[in-house]
C-alpha cells in the first residue's frame, strides 16, 4: 500500500506531496489550538468575578 501511495505522489509532481503535508500540518494546529483552549480556559475561569 505504501508504494502504491509514493508512486501516486510521484505522479502528481510537487502538488501529490504538498497535500499530505498540509493537511498533517494544518491538523496538528488544530490538535495543539485545542489542547491550549483547553488548558488556558480552565486557569482563567478560577479568578475573581465581579
Amino acid at each position: 500500500m505504501m508504494t502504491n501511495c509514493l508512486a501516486l505522489m510521484g505522479n502528481m509532481s510537487w502538488l501529490g506531496w504538498l497535500m499530505p503535508l498540509t493537511v498533517l500540518s494544518l491538523l496538528g494546529l488544530g490538535i495543539a489550538a485545542l489542547i491550549k483552549y483547553l488548558f488556558t480556559s480552565t486557569r482563567t475561569s478560577t479568578g475573581a468575578r465581579s
